[in-house]
């Protein structure tokens, strides 16, 4: 039995991904699979963000990063958003 962490994506980020190069998405989707599905502390791959948003978290793939929450009480990663390192952060 595996205590570890279960990812699961929010219906934004899984429309982001579709609209992404079908290799480019891959490579994220493969990324968060072996790094963070079943594992033990999501933490370790990412970074906190700061201010106002620090209850998110993201990963760096490539140029493009990934927006998530982590919900440690139901051991899930969120996966809330997927885009490009300059269009993803708020103005």
């Amino acid at each position: 039995m595996n205590l570890g962490y279960k990812i699961i994506y929010d219906e934004v980020a899984l429309r982001l991904l579709k609209k992404l190069d079908k290799q480019v998405s891959k490579r994220i989707i493969n990324w968060l699979v072996e790094r963070l599905n079943n594992c033990n502390n999501p933490r370790m791959w990412g970074s906190s963000l700061k201010g106002n948003l620090g209850e998110f978290w993201r990963y760096r793939v490539g140029d493009y990063r990934v927006l998530c929450k982590i919900q440690d009480k139901e051991l899930i990663v969120l996966i809330l958003e997927v885009s490009y390192r300059k269009d993803i952060y708020p103005d």
